[in-house]
């Protein structure tokens, strides 16, 4: 097995939880626990990372968990598997369990678990030492509840417990740091439309996620904000005849974390102005992230990212999928193109695959990565 140091684990695959010194123009905003802004499931994977107002699956909980009062199923459940730098390692992965109960035509219940290995690392503070085998892990478990306030628009409360245990730094143990988030959620569903040559349907979603306290790593008292992220989007699907149909969805989402500054005006952004930073408490950062950026309201828009994404589908039983994702370069480098496929198997179980082409100047972890999820649609059917 492959090793791979603390710092490359932390600081090019984490995009590490601690400010560390940049440049005054290279504001990127960090957070503790960064892997709960990735696709867990190869569907929304296949999208270019979105999912906010896609129709309704076994994993949205990660996406907009309202959607599931819309569900079509009594029982779902979903696995997925998304290998992490796997031209260097073969034990990094971020795995996901996701399941619903439709309680009624009206709500449902959902629970999730998402599992990130970052493999097994050997630390050692000098060439001489023995190292110390450690094996470093995140996770998150929530659950979720959504209700149909008419036919056509439901909401969703999600509570969700957040655990991350990053093993040795410098030789010291941090520990496990722990937190707890809040998603609230909206889903819009529209009837079938007919319009002149096809009918659609319209969706529009808005899910604010993960609202809660900063993790600690160690005693210092140093805290980070976890990834409360607002992400909203819409999406219309054409139905040109009951086997062929074609869906076009367009998200955006904007970290609700205060911006990375130079308090002291010395032209870097070092450990005295993480101090300052650090002094904000989660909820006032969520709304001073909206007016914050030094460079006013263009660099606020450079920290807004989006992605488009399209799907196709015949009969329900064979889908394709596209999608690219683009942030700014001076606020995290992320663009990649996303294709991806789905197939029906014995009415009931959803095979879905993703792959990915990273188009930055700074590959992605998951660029020429294969994602797979397997969904099984149990029980009663319901008609929305």
């Amino acid at each position: 097995m492959k090793k791979i140091s603390t710092i490359l684990l932390l600081g090019s695959l984490l995009t590490a939880s601690c400010l560390k010194a940049q440049d005054i123009k290279d504001r990127v905003i960090t957070t503790a626990v960064p892997f709960l802004l990735v696709a867990a499931d190869a569907r929304a994977a296949g999208m270019g990372d979105q999912g906010v107002a896609t129709s309704v699956d076994a994993f949205s909980q990660q996406w907009n968990p309202a959607k599931f009062a819309f569900a079509t199923s009594e029982h779902g459940i979903g696995i997925s598997y998304t290998p992490y730098l796997s031209d260097i390692v073969s034990d990094i992965f971020l795995g996901d369990l996701s399941y619903f109960y439709k309680i009624d035509d009206r709500s449902a219940l959902a629970a999730s678990f998402r599992y990130f290995s970052l493999g097994s690392i050997e630390t050692r503070q000098n060439i001489e030492q023995i190292p110390l085998l450690v094996n470093p892990n995140e996770l998150t478990f929530d659950v979720s509840y959504s209700l149909k306030l008419s036919e056509t628009f439901s909401m969703a409360v999600a509570g969700r417990y957040l655990r991350s245990d990053l093993g040795l730094s410098d030789g010291q143990d941090l520990g496990a740091a722990g937190s707890f988030g809040v998603d609230v959620a909206a889903f819009y569903q529209s009837d079938e439309i007919v319009y002149n040559n096809f009918d659609g349907v319209w969706r529009f979603g808005v899910n604010i996620s993960n609202i809660g306290p900063k993790m600690s790593y160690d005693d210092a008292g140093q805290e980070n904000f976890i990834p409360t992220n607002l992400r909203l989007g819409g999406g219309f699907d054409f139905i040109f005849n009951p086997d062929s149909k074609l869906g076009v969805y367009l998200e955006f989402n904007k970290l609700l974390v205060p911006t990375p500054q130079d308090f002291n005006g010395d032209g870097i952004i070092n450990q005295e102005d993480d101090d300052v930073y650090n002094e904000t408490s989660s909820i006032s950062g969520i709304f001073k992230s909206f007016t914050d950026a030094p460079d006013g309201l263009s660099e606020e828009l450079k920290e807004v990212t989006w992605a488009l994404g399209t799907e196709y589908a015949f009969r329900d039983a064979v889908k394709l999928r596209a999608g690219y994702f683009n942030e700014s370069d001076e606020k995290g480098y992320r663009k990649f193109v996303s294709v991806g496929g789905g197939f029906k198997y014995q009415e009931f179980i959803i095979i879905d695959i993703s792959y990915l082409f990273s188009t930055s100047q700074f590959p992605s972890p998951l660029d020429k990565t294969l994602r797979f999820g397997l969904t099984f649609n149990l029980g009663d059917e319901y008609i929305n």
